[in-house]
């Protein structure tokens, strides 16, 4: 396993920096050591990034996929292993999509990249009814599309831009909707068994992506496709998370933790656990029944100390 996550990690340079220079300076070297430090633990824990690897790093043109770039070419500079980073956006010919602005931000960043141009958009618009979701429908002509690219490209990995947030609301939407605890996982083999996608994105709130994003000045592009649509689940469920996290700070985190902490003794999925050959063994065991006992509730993760000791850069690039 590789360690991404011990050294100190010194804050990006701000763009243009507000009037209160010291200020701002300091609250943006603090969330740049908090979004490296989650990064970095996340890669190191689902071991994401290896000797070697080719990253493709899926670039969408949102505050999420720019923050994961940007991260992860600070990382690299740092890494103990090597590895390469290619970014790919696919354009998929959204009406009004201003296709110059990704093409021009990362030529400025000197890094290999690749535009991908396919009308998922007009293939979207005609299969699917107005007034219905478009999603479903696009996430999966998307998805099979960066598979093709990566085998082209030669990636070894493909790193997705999901955060925290969405990895928790998705198990709230399959709990809720689908009848299944099903969540995102921070890494996955590809439905087409070919890829391995990562998402170094797990451990970060979107509330800091948004900071950073906001620091960075990153040129956003929104998605017109399905960004107004207001009823998605998705939309929904979010907007609850966000609401719990205001009236209970830390919740979120605790669901995180509990995607981690499965106890399939205590739920009731007979293919995770033998219920039917249960029996008394008079002997006492800790994890036996406790459906009485007062559950305590988990305060928010204290912040571990960062264990990964920066090394030299290997690259001026970003």
């Amino acid at each position: 396993m590789n360690d991404f996550t011990d050294g100190a990690v010194a804050a990006a340079p701000a763009a243009a920096p507000p009037k209160d220079t010291r200020k701002a300076d300091f609250e943006a070297n603090k969330l740049s050591k908090r979004l490296h430090h989650q990064v970095g633990l996340a890669i190191s824990d689902f071991d994401m990034i290896e000797a070697g690897d080719k990253v493709m790093v899926c670039l969408s043109g949102g505050k999420d996929s720019y923050t994961m770039l940007d991260i992860l070419l600070s990382l690299r500079r740092r890494a103990p292993i090597h590895f390469d980073i290619v970014a790919v956006n696919l354009d998929q010919k959204q009406p009004g999509f201003p296709a110059h602005v990704l093409p021009e931000y990362l030529a400025k960043l000197d890094i290999p990249f690749h535009i991908e141009n396919q009308d998922t958009y007009g293939i979207v618009k005609k299969l699917v009814p107005e007034g219905q979701t478009m999603c479903s429908l696009c996430s999966r002509l998307r998805r099979g599309i960066l598979y093709r690219v990566a085998g082209e490209l030669g990636a070894t990995k493909i790193a997705l831009g999901h955060h925290r947030d969405d990895m928790v609301v998705t198990m709230l939407i399959n709990m809720f909707f689908g009848g299944r605890l099903k969540g995102m996982p921070p890494k996955l083999v590809s439905d087409d068994g070919k890829n391995v996608v990562i998402r170094p994105l797990a451990y970060v709130a979107e509330t800091e992506i948004e900071k950073w994003a906001r620091h960075r000045r990153f040129p956003i592009i929104p998605c017109t496709l399905c960004g107004s649509q207001d009823n998605l689940q998705r939309v929904q469920v979010k907007k609850m998370l966000r609401d719990w996290e205001r009236q209970h700070p830390g919740r979120s985190d605790n669901m995180l933790r509990a995607m981690a902490h499965v106890v399939p003794s205590h739920l009731m999925d007979r293919k995770l656990f033998p219920f039917t050959t249960v029996q008394a063994t008079g002997v006492p065991d800790a994890d036996g029944d406790v459906a009485f006992d007062e559950e305590p509730c988990a305060p928010p993760a204290a912040a571990s100390p960062l264990r990964w000791q920066a090394g030299p850069s290997r690259d001026t690039q970003e």
